[in-house]
């Protein structure tokens, strides 16, 4: 099943050179993998969080350990009656 991306190109091409610009800091720039005291730990928003806005912007499918199956009845926890 091909989805089609709805996001503009110009989106997509910002968001691989955000990927690869902190994919350069985090490998060349020691301090870009540490944590900083306003945004946290520094190699999630300089790779990981444009790698799933591109991952979105794609359109690529959610990885299968990521779905719900949902199929099954969920019993209801109840009251001991002493």
């Amino acid at each position: 099943m091909q989805t089609r991306s709805f996001i503009h190109p110009e989106i997509v091409l910002v968001l691989r050179r955000a990927l690869l610009g902190g994919l350069a800091l985090v490998a060349l720039w020691p301090a870009a993998r540490g944590s900083n005291a306003w945004l946290g730990w520094m190699p999630l928003w300089l790779v990981l969080m444009p790698a799933c806005a591109l991952w979105v912007a794609e359109g690529l499918p959610v990885p299968r350990l990521a779905v719900h199956r949902g199929g099954g009845r969920r019993v209801q926890a109840r009251r001991l009656r002493a």
